[in-house]
């Protein structure tokens, strides 16, 4: 089965094009969540955030942005969603990274992240063992310390 972004990326399927770099493509959602709801892709095919590389996010994330300083202007929201996801679980229906942009409205019925209130702080202790189990798949080509969280 192809790829509906690569198919878009090529012209061979229709697309609402919103604005475009040399490595990615941005277009309006055929599913307007929201009025203005943008789709930001890299031109290439890249399944999900794990495969793709610093550089195409980074060229992806700025066309994001620039995408949402339109939409500032074009609606006026009250507020901006940016948002992606990775695979099944997580509700990626596409297997091609994209950065959803949506402007948002109070009460326009679209998904709040904690539906039933934030939940409680957790421990000091609990976030500084967390930390500790993420910084260790962390790489340290950059030269820069890996911030420590205060006990």
């Amino acid at each position: 089965m192809s790829c509906p972004f690569c198919e878009i990326v090529a012209g061979r399927l229709d697309a609402s094009v919103v604005a475009q770099t040399e490595h990615a493509l941005a277009f309006l959602d055929i599913r307007q969540a929201v009025p203005g709801h943008v789709l930001v892709v890299p031109k290439r095919h890249v399944e999900d955030i794990y495969a793709i590389g610093p550089e195409l996010a980074g060229d992806v994330m700025q066309l994001g942005v620039r995408v949402a300083n339109a939409l500032r202007e074009a609606f006026r929201p009250a507020g901006l969603n940016l948002w992606q996801s990775n695979g099944a679980a997580a509700g990626q229906e596409v297997p091609h990274f994209h950065l959803h942009v949506q402007p948002r409205r109070v009460a326009d019925g679209l998904l709040r992240v904690y539906t039933h209130g934030a939940p409680p702080p957790s421990s000091r202790a609990e976030l500084h063992d967390l930390a500790q189990r993420i910084q260790r798949f962390l790489p340290h080509d950059h030269g820069v310390p890996t911030p420590r969280s205060s006990s």
